[in-house]
């Protein structure tokens, strides 16, 4: 089932402003294969390994085997991205990572109220697919999303403050880590810490702007463990039937806390459920910003020509445990090599490097100027005030003329006289 649609032909025309080869023309694309099911895989190697139960007396670890020395694959060359763009998410994938690396740092120094979630690995998968959002598409992003939310106007010394509980967080103090959305400016549905409950809600978001007269899309993330709840389904399915502009990315970063992949799902890949609701579902490799940048906007421009959702399997390893007080001691330590071989930033920088893009000393600059940045984030978040006991119960319920409610964009169109009314032999039994 393929992710190929006259929106993809149509997103020819915009590349000029999306993104041509190096030459200025649309980049050739690279032969695609599919999986046994018919659906795309784009992915330039395919890991033959798997992690299995060992048991030794009541203890239980898990073990590896297969091909774990095979060679780092290329970058796959991007058909919509152009050397600006590229260097573009290169930096905000470098900004995620060492802003986390402040957090931690935040964290070990007892600044940080409750815990913290990590994104190592996996910062192409968030910052790239932002990056292919139209200005005007939502967004819903997960623990493991901030880079998303860099791409899309936070600044770090928010995400900062929200970690710390300061008054001048999103949620000014009243929430310790992720909670908070913007739906005036960026467009981010606030994240759901029940997985799964996502996917409905920006399902709704995409039914409500098409009855104001916008076909959007709807960017939100999944893990493979979270994808599994039954919430996901009635989510996805919704979205299918209604031709919803929903584009779901699931994370398969192969461990639902400590239970690996092997242990959740008898299919080999996840992006083979699309079959079942009969939705395009492609496959691509979580650690290749061009591969996720491309499959991103492909299905964004699917949703703006009211074409209907999409799945994107993006196979990745989660590279620190659920959050920062879990050590991931069950993962395999071969595991961790293998993908730490594949660390998403060290590929990009390298492709960009062997493109010329990108040269030693433009890579230091830039580093430099976001380490600068991030200190001029960290101080100010550090110094920013804790919120006054009063404000506790302030803005926690909706006061009469507090805010009004109002649609978006526009009105919905009223239904014509009659429209909408059961027949008699439609009304339930009991209403007769």
């Amino acid at each position: 089932m393929a992710i190929k649609s006259k929106a993809a032909k149509n997103s020819r025309a915009q590349q000029t402003a999306r993104g041509t080869s190096s030459n200025g023309r649309p980049a050739k694309a690279p032969a695609v294969r599919v999986n046994e099911h018919g659906i795309p895989d784009w992915r330039l190697e395919h890991p033959e390994f798997e992690v299995f139960e060992v048991s030794s007396g009541p203890e239980v670890h898990y073990e590896i085997k297969g091909k774990l020395d095979t060679p780092v694959p290329p970058i796959r060359e991007s058909k919509y991205l152009n050397k600006d763009q590229c260097l573009e998410i290169y930096r905000w994938m470098v900004m995620n990572r060492r802003m986390e690396q402040a957090l931690e740092n935040l964290y070990k120094q007892s600044k940080v109220v409750g815990g913290v979630y990590f994104g190592l690995g996996q910062e192409a998968c968030s910052c790239a697919s932002a990056y292919a959002l139209g200005p005007d598409d939502w967004f819903a992003p997960m623990i493991r999303n901030q880079g998303a939310q860099l791409v899309r106007g936070f600044h770090a010394r928010d995400i900062m403050m929200q970690y710390m509980a300061k008054s001048g967080s999103p949620t000014h103090g009243k929430d310790g880590t992720s909670h908070y959305g913007d739906i005036e400016k960026r467009h981010m549905v606030s994240p759901i810490s029940m997985l799964g409950d996502l996917l409905p809600v920006m399902a709704g978001v995409s039914l409500g702007a098409r009855l104001q007269g916008k076909e959007l899309a709807c960017l939100t993330w999944i893990g493979d463990g979270g994808q599994s709840t039954g919430v996901s389904y009635e989510g996805i399915n919704f979205a299918a039937v209604r031709k919803l502009g929903l584009v779901l990315i699931i994370e398969s970063n192969l461990w639902a806390y400590s239970t690996p992949t092997e242990y959740q799902v008898n299919v080999k890949d996840l992006a083979n459920r699309a079959i079942g609701y009969g939705m395009p579902g492609v496959i691509i490799d979580g650690t290749d910003a061009c591969q996720v940048y491309d499959a991103t906007y492909e299905a964004v421009e699917r949703a703006h020509h009211g074409e209907g959702p999409t799945m994107i399997e993006a196979k990745l390893m989660r590279m620190k445990g659920h959050a920062i007080h879990d050590a991931a001691a069950y993962v395999p330590k071969e595991m961790h090599e293998f993908w730490r071989k594949r660390d998403c930033i060290d590929r990009f920088e390298k492709y960009l490097l062997g493109k010329k893009w990108l040269t030693p000393e433009l890579n230091k600059k830039m580093i430099a100027e976001i380490e600068k940045e991030l200190e001029a984030d960290r101080t100010f978040a550090e110094n920013s005030p804790m919120p006054e006991p009063h404000t506790a119960a302030e803005g926690v319920y909706c006061e009469d003329g507090c805010h009004v409610i109002k649609p978006k964009y526009a009105m919905p169109k009223k239904a014509k006289r009659g429209e909408g009314k059961l027949k008699e032999t439609e009304a339930a039994i009991h209403f007769k």
